[in-house]
């Protein structure tokens, strides 16, 4: 996984912006465009807006790209109260919520509020989502099939949401939460389940075991 962090600060904060996971879902141009810019260098001007309106604006970065550290004060960003794992059609899968990714050996490989994970394949900065799903013309709508996440109890509401990747393999999510899907709904559960993420299962967002007769290599 590809990092390339570049800092932005004024006297009461810092805002860190990861080019590597920046897929411009532009929610910050949207929010504040005076102060998130891309037609300007540099591109990130914290000091033209209100801290809290800042901090409300980073926090809705779906990739976890933008974050944020105040200078002076206690705050930080919190993991909402439900986990929530949003499919975009045509692109990846959004994780917003206590989110551990780790390796098969119980390692953590990024822990974060915010992660966009790729689901055609073919990223470069994989288990992340670079864009590649553009130029491959990824296609996958947001449907799924909600009879296979009503076979467990739910548990309970948040906590951490552990994110185990498989090598050349989907990655398996454990936890309380909520899959969103524009066609499908919102429905809450706690079932383990794989997710595919070689582009090609059936079933998606779930995983078939198509990747083995793809190919399918993680790395």
């Amino acid at each position: 996984m590809k990092e390339k962090i570049l800092h932005y600060s004024t006297d009461k904060l810092k805002v860190t912006w990861d080019k590597e996971r920046c897929i411009h879902a532009a929610e910050c141009v949207k929010g504040l465009p005076d102060v998130f810019d891309p037609k300007r260098k540099p591109w990130i001007k914290p000091e033209l807006a209100d801290i809290n309106e800042l901090t409300d604006v980073i926090e809705r970065c779906p990739t976890g790209a933008l974050h944020y550290e105040l200078k002076n004060s206690d705050k930080e960003e919190k993991a909402p109260e439900q986990n929530v794992i949003t499919i975009e059609k045509d692109g990846p899968l959004y994780i917003h919520g206590e989110v551990v990714i780790k390796d098969l050996d119980g390692n953590t490989v990024l822990k974060d509020t915010r992660v966009a994970m790729c689901r055609c394949g073919k990223s470069k900065n994989k288990p992340l989502c670079d864009n590649s799903h553009i130029p491959a013309n990824f296609k996958a709508d947001t449907s799924y099939n909600v009879d296979r996440l009503r076979t467990d109890p739910v548990k309970g509401t948040g906590g951490e949401l552990s994110v185990t990747l498989y090598e050349n393999a989907p990655f398996l999510v454990e936890g309380n939460y909520d899959l969103v899907g524009e066609e499908s709904g919102r429905e809450t559960c706690s079932k383990k389940m794989s997710y595919c993420r070689c582009g090609a299962s059936s079933t998606k967002p779930f995983c078939d075991g198509t990747h083995k007769q793809v190919g399918f290599v993680s790395n």
